[in-house]
C-alpha cells in the first residue's frame, strides 16, 4: 500500500497543476494570463481579464480537482490521514505547479473541494462564512478569516459537525491554512508596490492577497489584455 500511496500523492501533485486558467486564457484569447490582471492564475484573475463564463468553469474545475483527490484516496480504501495528504498534494500542485515553472495560483477553490469532500458540513460552513464577505468584496479577508476559524472548529464542533476523526481533519485543515499563508507571502512583489513599506505589504498579503490596498488597481495594474474577441472554438 506504501507504493500505491506515493503514487497517490504524485498524482495528486500533477492533477492540482493541471493550470485550468492558464489553459482557458491560452485558448480563448491567446494570452498568458501571468502578464494581464492581477496576474494570478486563478478565476478571478479570469473573471477580470476573458469572461464570466469562463471563471465559473474554472472554479468548477479547480473545485474538481481537490474534491478528487481526496475522492480517489477514499476510493483506493485509504483511511481519512491518506485522504487529507491527497487534498493537500493536489492544493500544492495548483499554488507551485510543475508545468508552469511552480508559479500558479492561490489554491482557494481547490482547497474547498478538499474541504468540502473531507467534511461536508465544514465545506458547507466555509462557503458561508467566505461569503459573508462578498457584499462588502472583501473576500480575500473572508477567506483567510474561514482557513483560520476551520481547523478550530473541527476540533472543538467536531460531534456537532459530524466529523469522525477530527485529529486528522484538523491536521489537514491546518496544513491547508499555512499552505494559503505561504503562497500569499512568498509572492513576487509587484512593481507597483515598490514604494510599499514592509509591515504594510505584510498587512496587504495578509488580509486582502494583494500588495496594495487599492483593489481595482491592483487588478488592473496597468496590464490589460488585448481588445480582441474571444476565438470561437
Amino acid at each position: 500500500m506504501a507504493v500505491w500511496f506515493i503514487l497517490l500523492t504524485i498524482g495528486a501533485y500533477l492533477l492540482g497543476s493541471v493550470p485550468t486558467a492558464y489553459l482557458v486564457a491560452k485558448w480563448r484569447r491567446g494570452i498568458d494570463i501571468r502578464q494581464y490582471g492581477s496576474g494570478n492564475v486563478g478565476a478571478s484573475n479570469v473573471l477580470a481579464v476573458i469572461s464570466r463564463r469562463w471563471s465559473v468553469a474554472v472554479t468548477v474545475f479547480d473545485i474538481g480537482k481537490g474534491a478528487l483527490a481526496v475522492s480517489l484516496a477514499e476510493w483506493l480504501g485509504f483511511g481519512v490521514v491518506q485522504q487529507a495528504t491527497a487534498g493537500v498534494a493536489a492544493i500544492i500542485g495548483h499554488n507551485w505547479p510543475v508545468f508552469l515553472n511552480f508559479r500558479g495560483g492561490r489554491g482557494i477553490f481547490t482547497s474547498l473541494g478538499v474541504i468540502a469532500t473531507l467534511s461536508p458540513q465544514l465545506g458547507g460552513v466555509a462557503v458561508v462564512l467566505v461569503y459573508l464577505f462578498a457584499p462588502f468584496r472583501q473576500m480575500s479577508v473572508g477567506v483567510i478569516i474561514t482557513l483560520s476559524i476551520l481547523p478550530l472548529l473541527s476540533w472543538f464542533l467536531s460531534q456537532p459537525l459530524g466529523v469522525k476523526e477530527p485529529l486528522p481533519i484538523t491536521l489537514g485543515f491546518t496544513a491547508i491554512l499555512l499552505l494559503a499563508l505561504t503562497r500569499r507571502f512568498t509572492a513576487p512583489r509587484s512593481p507597483i508596490s515598490a514604494s510599499v513599506p514592509t509591515r504594510e505589504l505584510f498587512t496587504n498579503r495578509l488580509f486582502f492577497d494583494r500588495d496594495i490596498r487599492d483593489r481595482d488597481t491592483w487588478i488592473h495594474q496597468g496590464r490589460q489584455p488585448p481588445d480582441q474577441p474571444e476565438s470561437p472554438r
